[in-house]
């Protein structure tokens, strides 16, 4: 990732005109848009400008266009300059849809039980903790860190490690989603993230204590960003922790989506810690939706979108340092992804309703297998019908359900008994594994129970 191309000073832009140049300027720009894209200089140069005007020009009337947008922020650069925030077309339609799908109700035939919304909750935590980690360096296969977290196996390595206390921490902000921020719970939930990952131990649930730490381009070492003096982060954090308990009385009013993306920007933006600000930037992002009532976040993984692309992830970032502040390129960047993630819910019910529908046609054959079977057994088959030779554990079944141990044994023991699943041992334990044909068993099983 290289570091953008600063936009010309808007004093030289201005000065460098004549006096007649600026309502043609004005007029050739119906907004601060460029077919429905808030674009950084950087982008700007490699487009053609309209007919009349040079980049420069083109660049003066859409900086000026959005200055009427822009509005200050409670929250400090490093200079002690506001950064600012915009809402264009782009912010109030992705809000709008976020609003909908985030704070509304949501319809699923296969999502409509505590079970079914606990199960897939913690498959969301479990892939939130898991993408938030490698993109911070975690190695750990998602198979493997998903195997640890659900069986509740101790962590092996440092890899393993991030990504358990990442799902920790996830788990511990939604007990406390309606209290306060403060810095001393920033440095709780840095502390959780970050316990024995560091290079050096006593930096864990502190401040970083020098101004060593920087973003760099790992292909020459370029100096991306260079995080603000870590003696000011006491005032700072105090600063933003004020804006994250702010509310609707607040002036600017800032959107509770957009101050929960300005939340995850500041922190990575001042990165108080010596290591682990971007999981801990993320974490504060979920409290501070959930706090809002945005109950949907604890089902989407932002992490998991990021990961697909995180130079633009980066790129975000440095399109606001670069051009004064204006933190509107970060605000469009995290919508589009949080639209991505929801979407991506969307989806995954949409396959579990034609999964569950599957499996309904399949029991269908068997109304007596049908009735003996719980919600939790049948969730099981479902899975095991796409994933033959998958072994299952009683501990996993337990914490997956949230149900008792013996609840969990007498589920896979019947499993077994009706020839559905496969008991072997393993040490001192038993694993269920699924059988390759399944299918066919599910049918000669209900055909043959009188």
């Amino acid at each position: 990732m290289k570091l953008p191309h600063s936009p010309p000073p808007l004093s030289d832009l201005l000065s460098s005109i004549g006096p007649g140049d600026l309502p043609k300027i004005l007029e050739s720009q119906s907004g601060p848009l460029v077919h429905e894209a808030y674009l950084h200089w950087d982008e700007l140069r490699h487009r053609e400008p309209p007919s009349g005007l040079d980049h420069e020009t083109w660049w003066l009337g859409l900086r000026l266009a959005r200055q009427a947008l822009l509005k200050p922020l409670p929250l400090l650069d490093k200079k002690g300059q506001p950064f600012f925030f915009g809402s264009p077309d782009p912010v109030q339609i992705d809000l709008h849809h976020i609003d909908q799908d985030a704070a509304g109700e949501i319809q699923s035939a296969t999502e409509t039980t505590p079970a079914s919304r606990d199960r897939y909750l913690l498959k969301s935590v479990i892939e939130e903790a898991i993408t938030s980690s490698q993109l911070e360096g975690a190695s750990t296969t998602r198979k493997v860190a998903a195997e640890m977290l659900r069986s509740g196996r101790p962590p092996k390595d440092r890899s393993e490690r991030m990504i358990f206390n990442n799902f920790l921490a996830m788990q511990a902000i939604r007990d406390f989603k309606n209290e306060s921020m403060t810095p001393g719970r920033l440095l709780e939930i840095h502390r959780m993230i970050s316990e024995h990952t560091l290079d050096d131990p006593g930096d864990v649930g502190r401040f970083r204590q020098s101004n060593d730490i920087r973003v760099v381009n790992n292909d020459d070492g370029t100096i991306l960003h260079q995080p603000p003096d870590h003696r000011e982060l006491p005032q700072r954090l105090e600063r933003l922790c004020a804006f994250a308990n702010g509310d609707e009385h607040q002036r600017p009013f800032v959107h509770p989506v957009l101050r929960a993306i300005l939340l995850h920007f500041m922190v990575g933006y001042d990165h108080p810690f010596a290591d682990g600000n971007g999981r801990t930037a993320r974490a504060l992002f979920y409290w501070s939706m959930l706090r809002s009532g945005y109950w949907l976040a604890e089902f989407i993984s932002i992490s998991h979108i990021l990961r697909k692309a995180p130079a633009q992830y980066g790129r975000a970032y440095l399109f606001t340092e670069t051009d004064g502040g204006d933190t509107t390129y970060f605000l469009i960047h995290q919508l589009t992804t949080m639209r991505k993630a929801i979407q991506s819910l969307h989806d995954h019910l949409a396959r579990k309703a034609k999964e569950q529908r599957s499996m309904e046609r399949l029991l269908a054959e068997s109304p007596v297998l049908r009735a003996r079977l719980n919600h939790r057994q049948k969730a099981l088959l479902t899975h095991a019908l796409k994933h033959p030779g998958t072994g299952y554990r009683i501990e996993d079944h337990q914490r997956t359900h949230a149900v008792v141990y013996q609840t969990a044994r007498t589920d896979l023991l019947q499993l077994a008994e009706l020839g559905l699943l496969e008991k072997i041992r393993e040490g001192r334990a038993f694993v269920f594994v699924a059988l390759d044909d399944l299918a066919d068993h599910i049918s000669h099983v209900g055909g043959r129970i009188p």
